[in-house]
């Protein structure tokens, strides 16, 4: 799987990219709605070989954003989403954005309307369980850990508060969807503290080749830094059908 640009990013990020790409598979000639599109990476990879647009608040992450290919870039955020019409999308992607928004049951009904039915909702999200590994073992915050235990939100510098939630949380705040599939992402990388070594693109594939092995076993899916969660749109309620 070829991944255009991956050596631009920090040597963590591509392969948080790499791995949650490979998990989404090839996807050819489909709608797609990246909500919190960031520097746009992942649109304008998706965007080679489909109809991609992307949503993102920041005007500062827009200014940089990866564009070799043609896909629509919003500034915005919800609003934007109550912009279009019922079942737009074929995929949804909602990567490292929940745990920064207040409107998050807003957000998750708002994808299930334009969601196709079949469509897929795509989230990353943090794992409350593998940041208190990294404050214990990477960082020596012990206090920040308890804080973790104790269910309290921790800060994220470039962001602001990271309001963690349950992979669960996802279907309390919209009944119907269904989790077809959970990712773990990132369960070896961080415990490697030789930079350097984080930096060799040979080393840099085995650790994708045995973060992928181990992606789908729960063991190491409870220590993994981030979840990645597929969801499903497999019927529209009644309720829903006007």
């Amino acid at each position: 799987m070829t991944i255009p640009n991956l050596d631009k990013l920090h040597p963590w990020e591509a392969l948080l990219k790499k791995i949650a790409l490979s998990q989404l598979g090839n996807i050819n000639g489909l709608k797609i709605l990246d909500f919190g599109s960031g520097n746009g990476f992942t649109a304008n990879y998706f965007a080679q070989n489909n109809d991609v647009i992307a949503i993102e608040p920041s005007e500062d992450a827009v200014k940089d954003r990866f564009s070799d290919n043609n896909y629509q870039q919003i500034v915005g955020s919800i609003d934007e989403l109550r912009k279009m019409e019922d079942e737009s999308f074929d995929i949804i992607l909602c990567h490292n954005v929940l745990e920064y928004a207040d409107n998050r049951e807003s957000i998750i009904n708002e994808f299930y309307r334009l969601l196709k039915l079949d469509g897929k909702l795509s989230v990353i999200k943090h794992n409350r369980h593998g940041r208190v590994m990294q404050m214990v073992v990477l960082l020596n915050d012990f206090e920040k850990a308890h804080m973790l235990l104790d269910g309290k939100d921790s800060t994220a510098s470039k962001y602001g508060t990271i309001h963690y939630y349950r992979d669960i949380d996802l279907i309390s705040w919209c009944k119907d969807f269904n989790i077809s599939e959970t990712y773990g992402i990132r369960s070896f990388w961080d415990l490697q503290q030789n930079q350097e070594i984080q930096k060799d693109t040979e080393w840099q594939d085995k650790m994708v080749d045995i973060e992928m092995r181990v992606a789908k076993m729960k063991e190491f899916q409870d220590i993994a830094f981030f979840h990645h969660l597929i969801l499903m749109k497999e019927f529209i309620p009644l309720n829903r059908i006007i």
